[in-house]
């Protein structure tokens, strides 16, 4: 079983995401590649309709230097209303709804009294036909809202001042009866209220000449607003360019591709728990990454990297052979996602490990016949067993190469070796799975020397080494050893990690 983890896992692994990510590059590149394409498709297939557009340079009463864009923003809302857009359509004597025809156009404040309307057609013609017409409608609301605002001011002063001139006759009724009774015989407290009371008229007077002067020009309104509000852009058609649309829909296509595609892979990343990192799988594990080696070369890529390659794997087979050469224990190479490079690695080991007068067997135990026809294929002389075909003798040297991958049949692995070296493919599997290996293996009482790493992630740079004792470093092959020395003697031999990095 692997050690018992003695820190708590994190709840968000960076190191782990960020490579789950590269991993997974190829899943989100071909989102973007699709992306891409369904963008440059729409453009073709669905092109964008008719457009025109035109500027209004509208004057408000209230501009101030101040105003934050209030009232343009009033404009452009005015503008997306039923009432202009019916109007707009009868001027051009369409039977669209004005709900439907609310969808086609738009209205953009550029500053504080400029105003950008965009009209969708069906053709260039009506497009701008629709412009114009939708412009007009808005400047002949404007020019009527603004004189309607006008007409109540004008109202509410004459209102004000027929109040006053109510106030004024009543006033001249009283100055007349105070003279009369004056004319009798004049008191000086009649003076003094007759005074008050010419005040108060011509008061009276004044305020009712006020609001006169002041009624004529609200019922005159603002000539100015009604006559600089107009189109200062002669409605026009958008020229349409097929490579310009299809490159920015391609853009965008490339880009909600590329965000859709990097989510997913963390997602998966984080939800398929699948270890990648050196660190991760000597833990579960329970023993020490002591090489790691990248998978075949695909496409034109092999041309110019197989030779680097097979030079690497050649070094981790001269590395594994020195380890166990003076050993006589028969050793297994078992293999976890990685079938082909596996078989390569015994096929090395093989080469490696022949003496004159002592003779290596490959014991196959693998289940797509990988090892036979790699060695058909290379030329190899190694001579390869079936598990049944194993030869008895002490001369001779075995390897088993066999499968602990989902489906393996475990009641084997006693017969390919006495301790073993496995070859795991970077996140191919499970953390479940990867502690059901571990466990059948120590079940078994079958060492693992070390294991080697298949298509790594380039830049981890997480240890995967176990440094807790040779027991969990060596999955107990030092302490099996232990046990024929004294208790002063040391271990004869110790297997130190070896990294063969390929870019």
């Amino acid at each position: 079983m692997p050690p018992s983890q003695t820190s708590s896992q994190p709840l968000l692994d960076l190191p782990r995401l960020i490579s789950s990510v590269r991993r997974g590059r190829g899943l989100w590149l071909s989102l973007a590649l699709l992306g891409f394409l369904i963008g440059g498709a729409v453009a073709v297939v669905l092109p964008a309709p008719p457009t025109a557009v035109t500027k209004i340079i509208v004057l408000h009463k209230d501009d101030s230097p101040t105003d934050s864009g209030t009232l343009i923003r009033t404009d452009v809302a005015l503008l997306q209303t039923t009432q202009i857009a019916a109007a707009a359509l009868k001027a051009v004597n369409s039977t669209q709804k004005p709900e439907d025809f609310l969808k086609d156009y738009q209205g953009l404040g550029l500053t504080n009294n400029v105003l950008q309307v965009t009209v969708k057609g069906t053709s260039p013609g009506d497009a701008t036909a629709r412009a114009k017409a939708l412009a007009d409608a808005f400047i002949a609301d404007h020019a009527q809202r603004n004189q309607a605002a006008a007409s109540a001011q004008a109202k509410a002063l004459s209102d004000q001042r027929g109040q006053v001139q109510a106030q004024l006759n009543s006033v001249d009724a009283q100055i007349t009866e105070k003279e009369k009774t004056n004319a009798r015989g004049r008191t000086a407290g009649d003076a003094t209220e007759l005074e008050t009371l010419y005040g108060r008229r011509a008061a009276l007077t004044a305020q009712i000449s006020d609001f006169e002067q002041r009624a004529q020009q609200a019922g005159i309104g603002t000539p100015q607003v009604a006559a600089g509000t107009q189109i200062i852009e002669t409605p026009r058609a958008l020229p349409v360019s097929l490579l310009k649309t299809g490159a920015l829909d391609s853009g965008i296509g490339l880009a909600l591709g590329l965000a859709l595609g990097l989510a997913l892979a963390m997602v998966r990343g984080v939800v398929r728990d699948r270890p990648v990192l050196r660190r991760e799988i000597s833990e579960h594990l329970g023993a020490s990454v002591i090489a790691q080696l990248s998978s075949p070369p695909r496409g034109p890529v092999k041309l110019w990297r197989r030779t680097r390659g097979v030079t690497d794997r050649k070094r981790i087979a001269t590395t594994l052979v020195r380890a166990i050469r003076t050993d006589n224990e028969s050793v297994s190479l078992l293999e976890l996602g990685c079938a082909k490079v596996t078989a390569a690695l015994a096929l090395d080991i093989a080469a490696e490990l022949g003496e004159p007068g002592t003779p290596v067997v490959l014991v196959d135990d693998l289940p797509g016949g990988e090892l036979r026809a790699l060695a058909a294929a290379s030329g190899s002389t190694a001579e390869i067993v079936a598990v049944g075909e194993i030869p008895d003798g002490s001369g001779v040297r075995r390897v088993g190469v066999g499968s602990v991958s989902p489906g393996a049949a475990w009641t084997d692995l006693d017969a390919l070796g006495e301790e073993t070296v496995l070859v795991v493919r970077a996140g191919r599997e499970s953390t479940l799975w990867l502690h059901t290996v571990a466990r059948q293996l120590a079940d078994r009482a079958i060492p693992i020397i070390g294991v080697v790493l298949v298509d790594p992630d380039p830049r981890d740079r997480t240890d995967g080494t176990l440094w807790d004792g040779l027991h969990t470093a060596l999955r107990g092959r030092a302490g099996a050893r232990s046990r024929d020395l004294s208790n002063s003697e040391a271990p004869t031999r110790f297997l130190a990690p070896v990294n063969a990095e390929v870019s």
